[in-house]
């Protein structure tokens, strides 16, 4: 049975030229979305960012990770999200981290944009009251709500399936190889977003498209068995 989630592939490179580049290999390769980490730019601005949206001409979530969750963009969280606000027109998706001042968050939202409202902990798996709590604030922000968290056994892998089990819109993740089946069974839960890479790792336990084409379009797993 064909798969209904997306396969975004991050891009993470530094300057126009090699967005573009990696941009199209990624397209060739069969990705459904691209994300486009403009804090994996050198000096990103705004009108650049747009100029690259353009030419690209395809389905992209635009995001502008903090250092505080794995990023990279060095300046304050105005500039941040400044920069995301000026391509709202153009992205398809803007995701902005829950973590954000409201108020960011809100101007955001206010563009009409639609929006994937993240969390990001690459040191720990917190409990599950504790994530559902995060997701219900997500989802309270924005469009879909995204948790991606590094589990330190494999049971800690195991506090996101219910998560996908009860929310709809909902990406959860557990990071790292030891998580990295939650990338694929995350369609089976009709999540609307996994990730996976052709060049650029963004994140640990991230699977090549090629294999993660074939595992999601495949029935090795069964959510029934799992209920």
């Amino acid at each position: 049975m064909y798969s209904e989630t997306k396969i975004v592939i991050p891009i993470f490179q530094k300057n126009k030229e090699n967005i573009l580049k990696v941009a199209n290999e990624c397209i060739i390769k069969g990705a459904d979305i691209l994300e486009l980490r403009i804090d994996g730019m050198e000096n990103p601005n705004p009108q650049t960012v747009k100029e690259i949206i353009g030419e690209i001409d395809f389905p992209i979530i635009a995001t502008n990770r903090t250092s505080k969750e794995g990023g990279s963009f060095r300046g304050s969280d105005e500039e941040r999200v400044a920069i995301l606000r000026e391509c709202a027109d153009l992205a398809d998706y803007i995701d902005i981290e829950l973590q954000t001042d409201k108020e960011l968050i809100k101007s955001i939202t206010d563009t009409g944009v639609k929006t994937i409202i993240s969390y990001h902990n690459f040191k720990q798996t917190p409990d599950l009251d504790i994530l559902m709590d995060i997701v219900i604030r997500e989802k309270e922000l924005g469009d879909i709500a995204k948790i991606a968290v590094m589990p330190n056994s494999l049971e800690d892998t195991l506090t996101i399936l219910p998560i996908l089990s009860h929310f709809d819109n909902t990406v959860a993740i557990s990071m790292g190889e030891l998580g990295s089946y939650t990338r694929v069974i995350a369609s089976k839960f009709n999540s609307p977003f996994t990730f996976a890479v052709v060049n650029d790792n963004t994140a640990p336990g991230q699977i090549d498209i090629d294999t993660m084409k074939t595992l999601l379009n495949s029935d090795l797993i069964n959510t029934d068995d799992l209920k």
